[in-house]
C-alpha cells in the first residue's frame, strides 16, 4: 500500500476515533449523534480504502458462513496463529474497522446493524484470535456482542460470549502472557505503537469489563454466588489497576456488601462497607482520567445520592447483625434466654481465631495505604453478633448515624418510599435494641420513640396510593403499642398495688394496639366494607396476627364494670374462633400460625367456661 494512502487512512481513522470520543450532551439538542454519523462515515471511508476481503480470506470465511452467531463464542481451545504478510494483515485492519462499525451502530442504538458488523469482526480474527496481535481486538467485540444479547434479554447468548472471552483471556496469558496490541495499534506507525506497560493496563481493563458484565449476567440469571464472586474480582482489579471511578465502585461495593449480609457474612460485609467508605471519600480528590467521570465532582445531586444509598447498607448492616444475635438468645416467647446467651459468649474466641485468619485475606480489597485506610474503618466497627446491651448500643448507634445520614437526601418530599424504609428501618433500629435492655421503663421508652416516628407518616400518606406501605406501619405501630402494654402490665405485676394511674395508662396503651389493629383489619376490607371469606397469601400471617392479639388484647382491659369485661370477654373469644374457623376452611393458614392456632383453640375451648361463671357471679350479686 502506498505511502500517500496509507497516511490518509491512519490520519481518517484516528479523526473517526475522536469523533466517537465526542460525549452526547455535546452535540446539537436534535442531532445526539450527530458525531457518531460522521465517525460512521469516516470509517466507512477507511474500509473502502483498504479494498475487499483478500482472496484467500474470502474462500476460508464462506468456509465457514455455515456457522451461526452463537458459534463464534464457542470455538475454544484456541491455536496460536500468527498474522503473517499482507493478507492477514489487511484481514486484520478490516477486522478492526468492522468492529468500531459495529459500536457505532450500536452506540446510535441499530443494535441488529451493530450485531451485523461485530459478527464480521470475529469471523475475521477467528484464525487469530490467540495471537498477541488479534486477542484484545476479539475479547472486545465478544464482550460488546454479551452486552448486546444481554440488552436484548437473550441471557443465555450473552452468557455465552462473555464466557468465551474469559476463556480465551486464561488461554492466552497462560500459554503467551506478554501483553497484546490494542486493536487502535494496527492504525499506529510502529514509532507510535504503545509501550507493554501501556498494552497491558488496556488488556486488563478489557478483561475487568469481562468480568463486570459476567457479573451482570450471573446477577439476571440468580446465580448469585457466581455473581458476587465476579463482582468482588471486579472490585478488586479495578483498584489494583487505578481504573475506576470512585461514586460507581463505592456503590458496587456497598451493594455487594448486602450479598453478605443475606449469607450472614458480616467480616465480609463490614469490610465492603469500609471500603466502599475510604474510596467514595476520593470523589474529586483523584486525579481524572479516561476511567473516572469528567463531571463526577460537579453532580451533587448524585453525590447525596449514592452518599445516602451507602448509609442505607450501612443501617442494614447494624440491623441484621443485631436482629440475628436476637434470633439466635430468644426463648420460644421471645425474651433473652440467659442459657443461649453464656453458649453464645463461650463460641466467641473460637468465632474470633478461625475467622480472623481465614476469611479475612478472601475478600481484601486495596494494598498499602488504602488496605491501612479501610482497616481503619473496620476496626471502628463489630462485625460479631452484640452479645449485651452495651454491645448492641454500639451498633445501634452506628446505625442511627447512618439513619440521619440517609435521611439528608432521602426526604419524604420527593422520596416517599425511600423516607418510609429508612424510618422503618430506624424503629426497627431501637425495637431490636429494646430486646437487649432489661430494664423495662427504659424499654417502654425505645417503643415509645418508634411510635413518635412512625404516627407522623400516616399522617402524611395518601392510603389509596400507598396501602401497602399504610398496612405495614399500622401493623407495626400497634405491635410496638401491644409491646409497650405488656411491659406496663409485668412492671404493674411487681407492684402490690397498681395506682388508678397505671390501670389507666395500660388501657390507653391497649386502646391504641386496638385501634391499629383495627385499621390494618379494615384495610383488607373490600369497597362494600365486607371482610375477605380468603385472605391473600401475602397478609395472610399479618392478618392472622393481628386478629389473635385484638383477641388478647380485648382480654386484657381493666374494668371494674363486670357487663363491660363480659363484653370484652365475648368480643375476645369471637376472634379467637375467626382464627379456629378459617383455618378449618383453609388448613393452608394453620401452617402460618401454629403457636397462635393452638392457643386460639385453647382459648375457643375455656373463655365459655369463664364467661358462664361470669353471668353466675353477676346474677347473684
Amino acid at each position: 500500500m502506498a505511502n500517500t494512502a496509507w497516511a490518509e487512512i491512519r490520519e481518517k481513522f484516528q479523526a473517526a476515533l475522536a469523533l466517537s470520543r465526542v460525549e452526547l450532551h455535546k452535540n446539537p439538542e436534535k442531532e445526539p449523534y450527530k458525531c457518531k454519523y460522521g465517525a460512521r462515515v469516516l470509517l466507512e471511508e477507511v474500509k473502502a480504502l483498504l479494498g475487499p476481503v483478500p482472496e484467500d480470506e474470502d474462500e476460508r470465511l464462506q468456509a465457514e458462513d455455515g456457522l451461526g452467531a452463537e458459534d463464534d463464542a464457542l470455538q475454544l481451545p484456541a491455536e496460536v496463529v500468527e498474522v503473517e504478510g499482507p493478507i492477514a494483515q489487511g484481514a486484520v485492519r478490516l477486522a478492526v474497522i468492522e468492529f468500531y462499525l459495529g459500536v457505532n451502530h450500536i452506540d446510535t442504538e441499530e443494535l441488529s446493524a451493530g450485531e451485523e458488523h461485530l459478527v464480521k469482526c470475529l469471523r475475521l480474527l477467528r484464525k487469530y484470535r490467540l495471537s498477541q496481535d488479534c486477542v484484545s481486538l476479539y475479547i472486545l467485540a465478544q464482550n460488546n456482542l454479551g452486552i448486546l444479547w444481554s440488552e436484548r434479554e437473550e441471557i443465555g447468548t450473552a452468557q455465552a460470549y462473555l464466557e468465551s472471552s474469559e476463556a480465551l483471556y486464561n488461554q492466552y496469558m497462560k500459554e503467551i502472557g506478554s501483553p497484546p496490541l490494542d486493536p487502535t495499534e494496527h492504525f499506529l506507525p510502529e514509532e507510535e505503537k504503545f509501550t507493554e506497560q501501556e498494552r497491558s493496563k488496556r488488556f486488563e481493563k478489557v478483561y475487568t469489563h469481562n468480568l463486570y458484565y459476567l457479573a451482570q449476567v450471573y446477577q439476571h440469571m440468580e446465580m448469585f454466588e457466581k455473581a458476587a464472586h465476579y463482582c468482588h474480582s471486579t472490585l478488586k482489579r479495578q483498584l489494583e489497576h487505578n481504573a475506576y471511578h470512585p461514586i460507581e465502585w463505592a456503590i458496587n461495593a456497598a451493594t455487594l456488601s448486602q450479598f453478605y449480609i443475606n449469607k450472614l457474612c458480616f467480616m465480609e460485609a463490614r469490610h465492603c462497607l469500609s471500603a466502599a467508605n475510604v474510596i467514595f471519600g476520593q470523589t474529586g480528590k483523584i486525579p481524572i482520567t479516561d476511567d473516572t467521570a469528567e463531571a463526577e465532582g460537579d453532580v451533587p445531586e448524585l453525590y447525596h445520592q449514592r452518599k445516602g444509598e451507602i448509609a442505607r447498607c450501612w443501617i442494614k448492616y447494624c440491623l441484621t447483625l443485631m436482629q440475628n444475635a436476637q434470633l439466635s438468645m430468644q426463648d420460644n416467647i421471645g425474651e433473652l434466654d440467659l442459657d443461649k446467651q453464656s453458649e453464645l459468649r463461650a463460641l466467641r474466641k473460637k468465632e474470633l481465631d478461625e475467622e480472623e485468619s481465614v476469611r479475612k485475606k478472601a475478600v481484601q480489597f486495596g494494598t498499602g495505604e488504602l488496605c491501612d485506610a479501610i482497616s481503619a474503618v473496620e476496626e471502628k466497627v463489630s462485625y460479631l453478633r452484640p452479645l449485651d446491651f452495651d454491645e448492641a448500643r454500639e451498633l445501634f448507634l452506628l446505625g442511627q448515624h447512618y439513619v440521619f445520614e440517609a435521611k439528608e437526601f432521602f426526604q419524604i418530599d420527593g422520596y416517599v418510599t425511600d423516607h418510609i424504609e429508612v424510618v422503618q428501618d430506624h424503629s426497627a433500629l431501637f425495637k431490636v435494641l429494646a430486646f437487649f435492655e432489661t430494664d423495662m421503663e427504659r424499654r417502654c421508652k425505645m417503643h415509645k420513640r418508634r411510635i413518635a416516628m412512625l404516627e407522623p407518616l400516616i399522617v402524611d400518606l395518601n392510603p389509596q396510593y400507598y396501602l401497602l406501605v399504610n398496612r405495614q406501619i399500622q401493623f407495626e405501630i400497634a405491635h410496638a403499642y401491644y409491646d409497650m402494654m405488656d411491659l406496663k402490665v409485668a412492671i404493674a405485676d411487681k407492684l402490690r398495688d397498681p395506682d388508678s394511674h397505671i390501670v389507666k395508662k395500660i388501657n390507653n396503651l391497649n386502646k391504641s394496639a386496638l385501634k391499629y389493629y383495627q385499621l390494618f383489619l379494615d384495610s383488607l376490607r373490600d369497597p362494600n366494607k365486607v371482610f375477605p371469606e380468603h385472605i391473600g397469601e401475602d397478609v395472610l400471617r399479618p392478618a392472622m396476627l393481628a386478629k389473635f392479639r385484638v383477641a388478647r388484647l380485648y382480654g386484657k382491659i381493666i374494668t371494674s364494670d363486670p357487663k363491660k369485661e363480659l363484653e370484652n370477654l365475648a368480643t375476645s373469644l369471637e376472634h379467637y374462633k375467626f382464627i379456629v374457623d378459617y383455618c378449618e376452611k383453609h388448613p393452608e393458614a394453620a401452617q402460618e400460625i401454629e403457636v397462635e392456632l393452638e392457643l386460639s383453640k385453647e382459648m375457643v375451648s375455656l373463655l365459655p367456661t369463664k364467661m358462664e361463671r361470669f353471668r353466675t357471679k353477676m346474677a347473684l350479686a
